[in-house]
């Protein structure tokens, strides 16, 4: 698998009769491993291990609806009272993060109302604060460490 832009971490992958499989920490169980997978899956450890997040509030693919259509995030980090705190919307590295990923982000986190959005390719990650009161948002450095 391709390096990417993120702290290393330790993996196990195992070969199925027709995948490569990842170990998945928060799923408890092997997964396909698709680069979009890996990228989720150095963001995961990412979270916990430089950025404090606890694993047991990070939910990967969680559904909500928008546009009475049934969607899928990639990652909701929750807060201690079990709000979302962040966003995340991963994509392969050969996919730019570009306005239309960001829009894409940006309109489910309508309905899901994190403060916090991160998007990443596991090359390119931007980082936002969102403030839906006043409909703005500031760009930040990098992710908040858990409880910032």
């Amino acid at each position: 698998m391709q390096e990417l832009n993120l702290p290393p971490f330790e993996y196990k992958v195992t070969q199925s009769s027709e995948n490569l499989l990842i170990w998945d920490v928060l799923r408890r169980r092997h997964v396909v491993l698709t680069p979009e997978e890996w990228v989720r899956q150095h963001v995961v450890h990412y979270l916990i291990n430089h950025r404090g997040y606890p694993k047991g509030l990070l939910s990967l693919e969680r559904g909500h609806r928008y546009n009475q259509r049934q969607k899928r995030t990639d990652l909701v980090a929750l807060d201690g009272h079990g709000q979302p705190l962040l966003l995340v919307e991963c994509k392969a590295p050969s996919v730019p993060i570009t306005a239309a990923v960001a829009l894409q982000a940006a309109t489910y986190n309508q309905t899901i109302g994190a403060p916090l959005l991160l998007l990443s390719n596991g090359l390119s990650h931007f980082c936002w604060r969102v403030n839906f009161e006043q409909r703005t948002n500031e760009r930040l450095p990098e992710v908040p460490r858990y409880g910032e």
